[in-house]
Parts: structure tokens; sequence; C-alpha cells
């Protein structure tokens, strides 16, 4: 046990530190280390955690909290918890105060406009993964598709797309 816990600390300490531009541009990273390096769980299984942290209330970083639940209970749970929230922490309180001593020069408006796309491709990784885990037949993929589009070409709500694609779900269609 305290084998799986000691690994569940470095992974997840060494994810915090690499969560840049949001805790979901880690997924393929997290999701590879949970089911394919160690195998404490599926991809069907970890995009069910996915979808679970995503529908709670609260952070939407709740899926390690889950995953450290489903792999080791509550120590699992603190343990990923500590790890995946204490060092982003500490860098982000440092990086804020350099960052907001440098309000005046001129590189960081470019530093910010050379990370937008970086981030935009960590989270279109992230949600392809996502997406690969879920969707296994072409309807499926056609309404994530179609969800995908939606959101990058309108400004609708996020939830009408999660409530259309439920629906569709509930509904049979494609299945």
């Amino acid at each position: 046990m305290m084998d799986t816990l000691r690994a569940l600390a470095l992974i997840f300490s060494q994810l915090s530190l690499l969560a840049f531009g949001g805790g979901n541009t880690v997924l393929p990273e997290m999701q590879r280390q949970v089911v394919e390096v160690h195998h404490w769980m599926t991809a069907r299984e970890f995009s069910a955690l996915f979808a679970l942290a995503q529908a709670a209330p609260g952070p939407n970083m709740m899926i390690v909290t889950l995953i450290g639940w489903h792999v080791a209970g509550l120590a699992g749970l603190l343990v990923t918890s500590v790890a995946k929230f204490g060092p982003s922490s500490v860098v982000t309180i440092v990086a804020l105060h350099a960052w907001d001593r440098a309000k005046d020069h001129p590189w960081r408006g470019l530093t910010q406009r050379g990370l937008l796309p970086v981030t935009a491709g960590l989270v279109a990784a992230s949600a392809l993964l996502i997406a690969e885990a879920s969707d296994h037949t072409w309807m499926p993929w056609l309404i994530t598709a179609a969800c995908a589009l939606c959101a990058s070409r309108t400004r609708l709500h996020p939830l009408w797309l999660l409530a259309a694609g439920s629906l569709i779900g509930l509904s049979g269609i494609g299945q």
C-alpha cells in the first residue's frame, strides 16, 4: 500500500507542476499513468470518473481525488489531492508575485500571446483522449464532433450542449 501511495504522490506532484494552462491539460498524461503504466483502472473507468468529476459541483479537477479514492481509498484521496494541488499552488503564488512586478514589461504580453496556442493544444489533446475512451461507435463521435464545432463557432453555453448530448444518449440513438 505504501508503494502505491508513493507512486500516487510522485505522479500527481509531477502533474501538478506540468498542468500549464489548467488542470485539464494534463489529462492525457494522467490517463496514461493510471491506465497504461500502472493499470489501476481501464480507459473506460477513467472516462467514467472524468464524467462524474465534471458533472459534480466544485473544482473541475475532482477527478484527482476520485482516482486517489479508486486506487487507495481515503489515504489515496488525501495523497493525490495534496500532491496535485500543493506544488502548483506554491509555484502559482511565487509566479504571480513575479508576474505582477513585471506588469509594465513588453515581454509579458508576448509571453501571454505565445502561451495561448500551447494551452489550446493541450486542452484539445485532453478532449480527444476523453472522446477516444468514451466514443465507441460512429454516432457518439458524430455527437462529439458536432458539440465541439458548435462550442468553437458559437457563444452557446456548454451546458446546453451537454443537455443535448445527454438527451440524445438517453434516447438510445446510435447504440
